[in-house]
């Protein structure tokens, strides 16, 4: 029987308004994909909590050439953040029926921070998995295992809820019961598989 949910952030709980191309290509220039890119992969031990970012990003302009400020870039793509009113909604109304709903995210620790304390997860969820804290990232069966043990609920009383596929195959295969899903699919879509598990709002 399902107890708890855990709930990824970024395309399942907030997203960035507008989309992250426009203010990409008006600071990095024309080559946005290719520095964007290279930045998720400079990013990877930040999440495991393993680094810290924001020299990364620095080193990332400095070694394309960019001219244009990397605080102004964090801004925009980092911390540029719209939570879902009706998911914070619905994850008020899931704990006020008794499941504990989770965050489930990879994060490196000073965005981890900003979730934290400007955006109010800390009150919003029961508890927050971050990847930086647990040191491992989705989809690794490691996530997995620490958020449980954070949780302190065993695999089959936790649905997972990810926008990316990967993330909920590596949560399945940890014996979680998982779902893909993202905001723009719908919150009746989301209640609707809720409800294939048991979970009634």
């Amino acid at each position: 029987m399902i107890r708890h949910l855990l709930l990824d952030a970024d395309g399942v709980v907030q997203t960035i308004p507008g989309g992250w191309e426009e203010p990409a290509r008006r600071i990095l220039g024309d080559r946005s994909p290719e520095i964007l890119e290279g930045l998720l992969v400079g990013e990877l031990p930040a999440l495991r909590g393993e680094g810290d970012f924001l020299p990364e990003l620095r080193r990332a302009f400095e070694r394309h050439g960019v001219e244009g400020d990397p605080d102004e870039l964090y801004a925009a793509l980092w911390n540029r953040i719209e939570v879902s009113t009706e998911m914070v909604d619905l994850v008020g109304r899931l704990r006020g029926t008794g499941y504990g709903v989770h965050l489930g995210t990879n994060q490196h620790r000073q965005r981890a921070a900003y979730l934290r304390t400007e955006l109010g997860y800390d009150e919003i969820f029961d508890v927050s998995c971050y990847s930086c804290e647990l040191g491992a990232v989705k989809p690794e069966a490691a996530y997995f295992e620490r958020a449980l043990a954070l949780i302190d609920a065993p695999a089959a009383e936790v649905l997972f809820v990810d926008d990316n596929g990967a993330n909920v195959e590596g949560a399945r295969v940890v014996g979680l019961a998982a779902e893909q899903w993202r905001l723009d699919d719908g919150l009746p879509l989301l209640l609707e598989l809720l409800g294939r598990h048991g979970v009634e709002v």
